[in-house]
């Protein structure tokens, strides 16, 4: 795994705001906050020299596309929308898990909304407090590519207003609620698991029984418990087979159950 630090500066000198990143989660507090100066971007990679790199999507926003297995397909989405034209060409990368993400500047004549499921398969990422990891940077030993050198085009106006047109006002916590996204709960970080799944390869058995042991620690009934772990690992890339992880889960669970007895 390679120093990115030249690669987070020349983002930040072009203008983008760089998040420094453990995996998939940032180093630092930054919701609200200013982008990183050049300094505290040399600073970061000097301490943390292998860390990834995140742009916060603040002057862009990103269309991203995947693919969900047994689920929903985003490349057919895609391949399927009604108005391909909405599409300009324009900057793209191929993620480390096999999705594809279209970056597109934002307007300043409107504002284009965050929109996680805009199409099954397709989330929009767009709040100034979220980001996207790019290029070079690597998970499970994938690394995110850029698929051209195209400039990043503006949004056309009609892209924007389909993606705002297709949105659940009801709640969206990027933006009707005020949370710094760095500091979570443990029951937060579970819930979180289930989303993100167990992280990289080495240590996925580990993460599995911590989830399931978090879970039963909280008084999550055993059976919930597996349906979530397996749930939690099927979201993870290089996942491990049903049996592994049922078998992990279990031992969590035979392990909790000897504890209350001695409990008692």
């Amino acid at each position: 795994m390679r120093n990115l630090v030249n690669y987070a500066v020349r983002y930040a000198k072009a203008g983008f705001s760089v998040l420094p990143m453990i995996g998939k989660k940032p180093m630092i507090k930054f919701a609200d906050q200013p982008a990183l100066t050049v300094d505290q971007i040399q600073s970061y990679w000097r301490s943390h020299p292998y860390a990834q790199l995140a742009l916060r999507t603040t002057n862009f926003f990103v269309i991203d596309i995947d693919e969900h297995p047994g689920g929903a397909d985003g490349f057919k989405s895609f391949k399927d929308y009604e108005h391909p034209e909405y599409f300009r060409e324009t900057l793209s990368q191929k993620t480390a898990g096999g999705g594809r993400q279209l970056f597109y500047l934002k307007r300043e004549d409107s504002t284009v909304q965050q929109n996680i499921g805009w199409l099954p398969g397709i989330d929009i990422k767009a709040h100034v407090n979220n980001y996207v990891m790019v290029a070079p940077s690597e998970r499970n030993g994938k690394a995110y590519q850029w698929e051209n050198h195209n400039p990043i085009v503006t949004a056309p106006r009609e892209l924007v207003q389909a993606i705002n047109a297709n949105r659940d006002d009801t709640v969206d916590v990027f933006t009707d609620l005020n949370i710094n996204y760095t500091e979570k709960s443990g029951t937060a970080t579970l819930f979180e698991t289930i989303v993100d799944g167990l992280g990289d390869t080495g240590g996925r058995n580990n993460a599995l029984a911590s989830f399931a042991g978090g879970l039963l620690f909280r008084g999550v009934d055993p059976r919930a418990v597996i349906q979530l772990g397996l749930l939690a690992n099927a979201n993870t890339d290089d996942s491990l087979t049903q049996r592994e992880a049922k078998t992990t889960i279990e031992s969590m669970i035979k392990k909790e159950i000897r504890r209350r007895e001695s409990n008692r």
